[in-house]
């Protein structure tokens, strides 16, 4: 064996002699320990929102390291970076005085929200409210929740039954929520749990008006609407959120990601205040949950800072921006004989869909796809589905937009032939 890192999704027989080691990054481009340079088009996973190597992070987290590196926040314990963002996030919450409860990244965020939303109804006198409901092709993270509520069958196979009170509805139609609903009862269901746009299943934008029907199915029926926006959060749909651009006022928000542009490992769970009352105001009493790193004092500060660098650069009309540049570049390769369908048209997200046909007559097509990729400097994923995975650092210029589209048709073109 060459590489004692076992990496996560990944088929450790392939990866052995073969791994890419990325060196650095500036910007929009990331290089290889050989030097080669590439264009990220994922922006890593999702999370680099404000491009690679800014130093106003490295600055802030340095500073805050020399004051206080971290110290825990159990109980009543706490520290001026946390208070400072926590703050900071109630002002830009889908719902106004909002809290937020820390974690170390959205899985963290998925599993504490699945915890919070069960033990919310215990709170208020309703403990048979247990199911979680979630949507095929939805990817909730990896913890034991995530993994139980997954709608990406393969993540889910080979560990037995996990959580038990969890059932899958389909991503596109309101009616099946309905159905689910009717035959579970909903004084038994706790949570929907919904991506605003579904990410590693294939970044599927909602069809008009599920969103809202949706969240009208939750609130009249007493169930908390939980929006994972791990991936969306933080300004990849050209809004802070993508709950404000479909005003969905969620119950629970899980993020990640993009609230430090994965400087550091930091997600949230934000609350709406009528969700955090019986805690804060009522006599729900203590909540025995919570990580070593909640509230992580340096890892508070690389996120203020990455704030403050999305506000001052206004990096969410950036984002806009991107929306309709990804469309005119992408856009034409629908019409390649390897693609059956360009998705753009939520600011700073989009695929090329291998076509169908494409994929059967040739099931490595989605690897090949990758490495020619890469040969010709462009870094990003095949989703679930056969996607190309892209979203962009917000920052990502018009000429760039025209790289990409440039790489991914020749990459097409080299396997076409």
């Amino acid at each position: 064996m060459a590489t004692k890192f076992w990496h996560p999704f990944a088929d450790m027989r392939a990866v052995l002699e073969n791994e890419l080691v990325i060196a650095r990054g500036e910007g929009c481009y990331v290089w290889d320990d050989s030097g080669k340079r590439y264009l990220d088009a994922a922006a890593s996973l999702w999370y680099c929102n404000i491009g690679h190597g800014r130093s106003e992070i490295a600055t802030a987290v340095a500073d805050q390291m020399r004051t206080l590196e971290a110290y825990s926040t159990f109980g009543d314990l706490t520290s001026p970076p946390v208070n400072e963002l926590t703050d900071r996030l109630s002002m830009i919450a889908p719902v106004p005085e909002s809290v937020s409860f820390l974690t170390s990244g959205g899985s963290d965020s998925v599993d504490t929200a699945v915890k919070l939303a069960r033990r919310y109804h215990t709170a208020m006198g309703r403990s048979d409210r247990t199911f979680v409901l979630s949507r095929s092709r939805a990817y909730h993270g990896m913890h034991t929740a995530g993994t139980s509520i997954a709608g990406i069958s393969a993540n889910n196979d080979g560990y037995g039954k996990l959580l038990t009170d969890t059932a899958l509805v389909e991503w596109d139609s309101h009616d099946s929520l309905l159905d689910a609903i009717e035959r579970i009862g909903a004084e038994r269901i706790a949570a929907f749990i919904c991506e605003p746009i579904i990410g590693a299943g294939g970044v599927l934008a909602p069809p008009p008006g599920y969103l809202e029907k949706v969240r009208g199915i939750c609130r009249d029926t007493g169930i908390l609407f939980i929006a994972d926006e791990v991936i969306t959060g933080f300004g990849r749909t050209g809004m802070w959120f993508a709950s404000h651009r479909w005003n969905l006022e969620p119950d629970l928000v899980t993020c990640a990601k993009g609230i430090t542009s994965g400087y550091l490992p930091l997600g949230a769970v934000i609350a709406a205040p009528h969700v955090a009352e019986p805690w804060f105001e009522g006599d729900a009493g203590l909540w025995r949950h919570g990580y070593t790193y909640t509230g992580h004092t340096t890892v508070a500060a690389a996120a203020i800072a990455n704030l403050d660098i999305i506000q001052r650069e206004n990096l969410l009309a950036e984002a806009s921006r991107l929306e309709a540049q990804l469309a005119a570049g992408l856009g034409p390769l629908a019409a390649h004989d390897l693609v059956s369908e360009v998705r753009c048209g939520v600011a700073a997200l989009a695929a090329v869909q291998l076509a169908p046909e494409a994929t059967a007559e040739n099931p490595n097509l989605p690897d090949q796809m990758n490495g020619a990729l890469r040969k010709h400097g462009v870094l990003s994923r095949i989703l679930f589905g056969n996607a190309i995975q892209i979203s962009p650092p917000f920052v990502m210029t018009e000429s760039q937009v025209t790289d990409l589209a440039e790489a991914v048709r020749a990459s097409l073109d080299e396997l076409a032939r």
